[in-house]
């Protein structure tokens, strides 16, 4: 007659062993990827994609300019009018003319909030991965987010 053990099989069964099992090993990611929850990604500049940063005086922001020529760049920024109430997180190709307009009353969402100012801004060269980080900073944990960090 052959015993029957318990209801706990022999060897090891921790979660991680049947994390493996289910979903194969976790894949290492190198230290220079790691990120708290944003997806953007920093890259050195390379050939024919240099951008400059320029100062502004009077305000103390910097502004991420291109070279015509150089690769397109997506912008994502979050506006902050200039009594800190109000934010409005947007895309753009162009992040100065598009600051003007948001301070000229042109765009409906932000024209009764303004002046506005630039919070902070992102640069992508890949226009999906672009809006989907907008998309993700209008969400609820994106606002979080922006908030926590920015």
């Amino acid at each position: 007659m052959q015993e029957v053990g318990g209801s706990i099989p022999p060897g090891s069964t921790s979660l991680r062993s049947l994390r493996e099992l289910r979903l194969g090993k976790p894949r290492e990611v190198p230290r220079s990827e790691v990120s708290e929850g944003c997806p953007a990604i920093a890259r050195r500049a390379t050939a024919g994609s240099i951008c400059e940063r320029e100062q502004k005086p009077h305000t103390g922001s910097r502004l991420l300019s291109c070279p015509l020529g150089g690769s397109r760049m997506k912008y994502v920024y979050i506006l902050e009018s200039l009594d800190s109430q109000h934010f409005y997180v947007g895309i753009t190709d162009d992040l100065r003319a598009r600051l003007a307009k948001h301070n000229a009353g042109e765009v409906s969402h932000t024209s009764k909030y303004g002046p506005w100012r630039i919070r902070t801004y992102f640069a992508f060269d890949d226009a999906a991965r672009a809006v989907a980080f907008e998309r993700y900073l209008k969400s609820g944990s994106g606002r979080a987010f922006a908030k926590k960090h920015f």
